[in-house]
């Protein structure tokens, strides 16, 4: 265990590893502002989607999010160069979660999986060479650093393919090939393998080949006689999903970070090229004699003891977080409840359409809400499968209703809802008045329960 934890190892893959992270998280900050999607998602919306619990986070409005935005990139770029890594670490983690937290309409997994990263960047001395900071400070470079600073990341990179692997593990996705059995069709139409995917076989290779790569890929990576032909599996596997299903930078995230599984010898070659076409790092370097740096990282023990704590409550909470569905009832997928941060990818084609049905008890009036005066299509179509933020929604609209002069507004919701090609069914109980269910973490008993042999609910109201 001495080996994996306090042995002091080179930091080559370290800095390799908060270079190239710091590279991709600037490139997709310029990518996201270029998109408009920082006016789509966070400033053109009147109302967001808030975690229960984070109320508080809210949007900046359009200066202070251009500003946070700009915040952003300049971290993750101070990052990649390690100038003034310790402040613009922190403020990179805080602002990118700040901004993940104010509508969870635009929850994805990789956004969680930057946030960690980020995260376990500010408790590693990443910027110790090879670094502006190095520049600036040169009794700051190190050689070598406890080998725990290297195999968070690595444990971390294992902890969500096993996640991911292991949610595939699910008989939609193994016995019927569903969503990909959805998916794969309409990409019949690409160049050279797309005749492909009109097979329904197709569809089940697919999907098994990708619960073996996510439950193997670590290992075969951590051995080192395979770990070449496993990284250009990596390549293939991410680029593949890239291609198929445009699903933004994730894949080049992974591709970049599992780097880190590689030798000491092969981070320092590449840190030896940088280094010939960063001539002012490499000649300032070199003027750096090593009695003016340290060899090795050498924290305090007070600071060992808050790093070891912050890191072991750290990685049993990323162990239990997945497992935290097993403390609710019915279908996972539909009522969702223990479905996010638990690296479940690409398991689920679930499409729906909700009406909320207000009533004045006074008036005994009623009518239905019309959604796109609040949401944005967008949000309209992420509230209709996820049952929480059909909660939230009717929380926002009693508020609303209220605020007209409607003391005691009753809402109700149908919400028409298909998962993995079963048929439609009503997600929540028809009858139940949502403004008397409180938001929380308790099961949710007012949705019906995922049966396709029940007496379909949408026939009888």
């Amino acid at each position: 265990m001495q080996k994996y934890i306090s042995s002091h190892i080179s930091i080559a893959p370290l800095v390799v590893f908060r270079v190239l992270f710091g590279f991709i998280m600037l490139v997709s900050t310029i990518r996201f502002a270029f998109r408009g999607w920082i006016y789509e998602l966070y400033i053109k919306p009147d109302f967001f989607f808030t975690y229960y619990g984070f109320d508080w986070v809210q949007p900046l409005g359009e200066w202070g999010m251009y500003t946070l935005f700009f915040v952003i990139g300049l971290s993750a770029l101070c990052m990649m160069l390690g100038y003034r890594y310790r402040l613009f670490s922190v403020l990179f983690f805080l602002c990118f979660t700040y901004v993940e937290l104010i509508d969870k309409t635009n929850y994805l997994n990789h956004y969680y999986f930057v946030s960690i990263i980020s995260f376990l960047l500010m408790l590693v001395p990443a910027h110790r060479n090879f670094s502006l900071d190095v520049v600036r400070n040169p009794s700051l470079r190190l050689q070598k650093v406890p080998a725990w600073t290297i195999n968070i990341f690595k444990l971390q990179l294992g902890l969500v393919y096993f996640f991911a692997g292991l949610a595939k593990l699910n008989p939609d996705w193994m016995l019927h090939a569903l969503p990909l059995k959805i998916w794969l069709p309409a990409q019949s139409h690409l160049p050279l393998i797309g005749w492909l995917f009109e097979y329904e076989w197709s569809a089940f290779l697919f999907s098994w080949a990708g619960a073996f790569y996510d439950l193997t890929i670590v290992f075969f990576l951590l051995y080192k006689p395979t770990r070449w032909l496993a990284y250009i599996a990596v390549i293939a596997f991410h680029l593949m999903t890239y291609f198929l299903f445009q699903i933004g930078m994730f894949p080049f995230i992974m591709i970049l970070c599992t780097l880190i599984y590689f030798s000491a010898e092969f981070h320092q070659r590449l840190i030896d090229w940088a280094k010939k076409g960063w001539h002012f790092v490499a000649r300032r370097s070199k003027q750096v004699s090593n009695e003016y740096s340290t060899f090795a990282y050498q924290p305090s023990r007070l600071t060992k003891k808050v790093l070891a704590t912050v890191l072991v409550i750290h990685f049993i909470l990323q162990v239990l977080i997945p497992f935290r569905f097993l403390l609710y009832p019915g279908h996972l997928f539909w009522t969702e409840q223990g479905y996010r941060f638990s690296w479940r990818v690409m398991l689920m084609e679930k499409a729906g359409h909700t009406i909320y049905e207000v009533y004045n008890p006074e008036t005994d009036r009623r009518w239905e809400a019309a959604n796109y005066d609040f949401l944005t299509p967008n949000q309209e179509k992420m509230m209709a499968t996820q049952p929480d933020m059909i909660l939230q929604f009717a929380h926002y609209l009693e508020n609303y209703y209220q605020d007209k002069g409607i003391k005691d507004p009753e809402i109700r919701v149908k919400a028409h809802v298909t998962l993995n090609n079963h048929k439609n069914k009503l997600l929540v109980d028809p009858s139940v008045d949502l403004t008397k269910v409180k938001r929380g973490f308790t099961p949710k008993y007012w949705l019906n329960p995922f049966n396709d042999n029940q007496e379909n609910w949408s026939t009888r109201n």
